[in-house]
């Protein structure tokens, strides 16, 4: 299956945020759910075990990567149903990320952005996480789990050209 890329780039004063959104069918509390609870996060990305509390650290198995290894992922900031930020720290280093719902008319939109300080390897990085985010999809609705090779390589070229144009400025 061809997929779409859709993410984007935009500058900011201490990198770049590589931005991509989600929308679905459901309430920002149902969508909260999917994105914090071991259980429900375990079906697209992997289950998770510690306490979980801002400043705290948590354990989270990367279940869809070879080796399915663990990692700590120390919670910056939670604002249940509207804002999760989290630093992820594994074999590549620290992830800056931060999840956003917006509920409108009974949909809800998830704003997923990672904090780059570098746009270097942001082909895999993009297309890594467009790959987790419709895995997130799949494990809502129902559908089939997407192949990773639906992604990578195929969408390189586009996160390529972002990291190569200018950037649009402040999201």
């Amino acid at each position: 299956m061809t997929r779409t890329p859709a993410g984007r780039l935009f500058r900011t004063d201490t990198g770049h945020d590589l931005v991509l959104t989600r929308t679905f069918r459901a309430s920002a509390a149902d969508v909260w759910a999917s994105l914090t609870e071991s259980e429900r996060t375990a079906r697209w990305f992997g289950p998770w075990k510690g306490d979980a509390a801002p400043g705290r650290t948590i354990q989270v198995q990367m279940a869809y990567e070879e080796q399915q290894p663990w990692c700590d992922v120390r919670i910056d900031a939670c604002e249940p149903e509207r804002r999760l930020a989290v630093s992820m720290i594994d074999s590549y280093g620290t992830w800056l990320l931060e999840m956003v719902l917006t509920e409108t008319d009974g949909s809800t939109e998830l704003r997923f952005v990672q904090h780059l300080t570098s746009v270097e390897g942001i082909a895999e990085v993009g297309a890594g996480w467009e790959y987790y985010l419709d895995m997130l999809v799949a494990s809502r609705d129902g559908s089939p789990l997407p192949q990773f090779d639906d992604y990578h390589p195929t969408m390189q070229p586009y996160y390529q050209a972002l990291a190569a144009e200018p950037s649009a400025p402040h999201a």
